[in-house]
């Protein structure tokens, strides 16, 4: 594996900052924020310059019970030929739930959500990221994500669940310890368990990152300092391995250089004064190609497990955004707090990608977005999520004030298009549009 060295999560808020740091040897990009033809010119001068640039998708739901989509795979597989990267990264998590496995409307999450520790979930997974592997041009590594809930049921740990997938595909890891703190906390799974489990030779590269607890569950923002157990958990990791790289990741509330530079020799430090790792054997790897049915399964197909799991995923989803029962086996506090979340973080990506919305709004967009969410899940990505809200304002007479419903409607006019297409919340558009020729 490539020895990466220590990076920083590359983001447009930050890249100047990023341009100056001492001693940052890569850079990992959120996959789907760039366009291979016009990458910004500050992320093209860290590559002439020789910076290591990786792709990190956050879209694919590789352990959703879909197959991955043809499109996002080639997507992501044209981002990493264009950066020259020498991986790609990925999540064990699905984003999406609903459709035709379910005869059910299709849902959006807007987040990570965890996969049931189960042999059905294995099977999908370890298919799904074989037909990424085929799909993609360099090796796929995929990585642990933090949760707020637990899977009723679950039949294997976290350090077995990767384990296996790791022998089954050949698959690489990115190890987030920020991610196992916060299943320590909020799962109660102790770190070193699972490090003691995992394959820890097949670790491409590792992320660190800040969070914050509140009334007794952490929450993993990307916000917030690292803090002091985070780097105890990458301690644990480097007394096993020496990991090939180790990255910062900030998403929001960036602080000045000088604090990033903190972390980063923090991180450096803990690098420094790990004992020397026992010697590690190589993982073997899984042959190149689409696994076999009985390489995956053991001879029985995925089908019946996809629809098990897809239905499993439904009913949780459609739970967290829109306001169904809790599924059976459940923490319903647990899933009040990461419905919560989930709809907090939509009103957040919404308003930067619609920034008009909050200005037109003021200080009611918050509210009356997570209003309007939820019972009302995003179907179609976040820009349109931003449209089908204007809707939802509209046709319900809103904002009250004359001013702020006329710039709304001039907004929502300049984006809709002359004939939106079917759908409940279209049905809306085209009453809206009726109402608006009546005046």
């Amino acid at each position: 594996m490539e020895r990466l060295g220590t990076g920083i999560g590359w983001r447009p808020e930050i890249a100047d900052e990023i341009a100056e740091l001492p001693g940052v040897d890569w850079v990992e990009v959120v996959a789907e924020n760039i366009c291979p033809g016009h990458l910004p010119p500050a992320l093209r001068a860290l590559r002439e310059r020789g910076t290591t640039v990786v792709p990190h998708g956050v879209s694919l739901g590789l352990g959703g019970a879909d197959r991955p989509d043809a499109g996002r795979l080639a997507a992501l597989a044209e981002r990493a030929e264009a950066l020259g990267a020498p991986l790609v990264t990925e999540h064990i998590a699905f984003v999406r739930a609903g459709g035709p496995l379910t005869a059910s409307p299709a849902m959006e999450a807007g987040h990570l959500l965890p996969v049931p520790r189960t042999r059905d979930a294995l099977d999908v997974l370890c298919e799904n990221v074989r037909i990424a592997q085929d799909a993609l041009p360099v090796p796929l590594a995929v990585e642990n994500i933090a949760a707020l809930v637990n899977w009723p049921g679950e039949e294997l740990t976290e350090g077995q669940f990767l384990a296996e997938l790791v022998e089954r595909t050949g698959v690489r890891l990115l190890v987030d310890v920020a991610n196992l703190h916060t299943n320590h906390v909020n799962r109660d799974e102790a770190p070193a368990t699972t490090l003691d489990e995992l394959p820890v030779e097949a670790i491409a590269y590792v992320h660190v990152a800040g969070g914050i607890e509140r009334d007794g569950v952490w929450h993993d923002t990307h916000a917030h300092p690292v803090t002091r157990p985070v780097l105890d958990v990458l301690a644990e990791l480097c007394a096993r391995v020496t990991p090939p790289g180790v990255l910062l990741e900030r998403d929001e509330d960036f602080p000045a250089a000088g604090e990033l530079t903190g972390e980063l020799d923090a991180i450096r430090t803990v690098l420094k004064e790990a004992p020397t790792p026992r010697t590690a054997t190589a993982v073997p790897t899984a042959a190149t190609g689409t696994a076999t049915t009985a390489a995956t399964t053991g001879g029985t197909g995925t089908g019946p497990a996809r629809q098990r799991l897809a239905v499993a995923q439904a009913a949780l989803l459609s739970a967290l955004v829109a306001g169904t029962p809790a599924p059976e086996g459940f923490d319903r506090r647990r899933l009040l707090v990461q419905s919560r979340a989930l709809a907090a973080k939509r009103a957040s990506v919404v308003a930067k990608v619609a920034p008009e919305l909050p200005d037109i709004l003021g200080a009611g967009y918050r509210d009356s977005f997570l209003a309007y969410a939820r019972h009302r899940p995003m179907s179609a990505g976040y820009r349109q999520d931003a449209m089908d809200f204007a809707v939802q304002l509209l046709a319900t007479g809103r904002p009250a004030d004359p001013e702020a419903r006329r710039e709304l409607t001039q907004w929502w006019r300049d984006r809709a298009g002359p004939r939106p297409p079917r759908g409940p919340v279209h049905r809306l558009s085209r009453a809206v549009r009726l109402a608006l020729r009546r005046r």
